[in-house]
């Protein structure tokens, strides 16, 4: 049984498939990596490949984190290797290695991630960042807000070490990706949804 422990590196490999370049390539678009804040997610995406693009984006970037762990609960009952090929999924996400290692903030491979290791602590991330988007119309806010709050709801509807100490983790990666975003919000120059 010691290949479950190669779970890890596959997970890391799928994760460094990154939806937004596949994307954009696929409809004749320019790379997000060149093109606007840099990242490659659906938020840059949408701003100017429009809507169609960035759900795609979307639904790449979460199935990454989806398949990685259902994959891996499927083959073992291993709390730490199944959190680990999740996390692993993440940060090949974030430095993708089919990618120069340039990847994105990590947000939509992180709720994938969650939907497959606890579907309420996903709903619960998903409903913090559609409230914070539909009050303040920032991505970016919605995305730090679910950040802060996940560790909480991992501990109240997912209880087990293995669990929180990746999330706890997780959340401090994304909080990071996103210093320039929070800098921008200090000073009133981050771009709203929608404009």
């Amino acid at each position: 049984m010691m290949w479950l422990y190669l779970l890890p590196l596959l997970a890391y490999l799928l994760g460094s498939v990154s939806s937004a370049v596949v994307i954009a390539r696929l409809m004749g678009l320019r790379d997000p990596r060149d093109v606007g804040s840099g990242n490659p997610g659906a938020t840059n995406i949408l701003r100017y490949g429009g809507k169609g693009a960035a759900l795609l984006t979307l639904a790449g970037d979460i199935l990454k984190g989806v398949i990685a762990v259902l994959i891996a609960r499927a083959l073992t009952t291993d709390d730490i290797v199944i959190v680990l090929t999740g996390f692993a999924a993440f940060l090949g996400h974030l430095f993708p290695v089919f990618f120069g290692f340039r990847g994105g903030k990590g947000v939509a491979t992180a709720l994938g991630v969650w939907l497959a290791l606890n579907l309420w602590v996903g709903l619960a991330l998903i409903g913090t960042w559609i409230a914070m988007a539909f009050l303040f119309r920032y991505s970016s806010l919605a995305a730090l807000t679910a950040s802060v709050m996940a560790p909480l709801y991992v501990a109240w509807l997912s209880p087990g070490a293995p669990y929180l100490a990746v999330m706890v983790v997780m959340s401090a990666i994304l909080i990071f990706r996103h210093r320039s975003n929070i800098r921008n919000l200090l000073v009133g120059a981050e771009t709203k949804i929608g404009r």
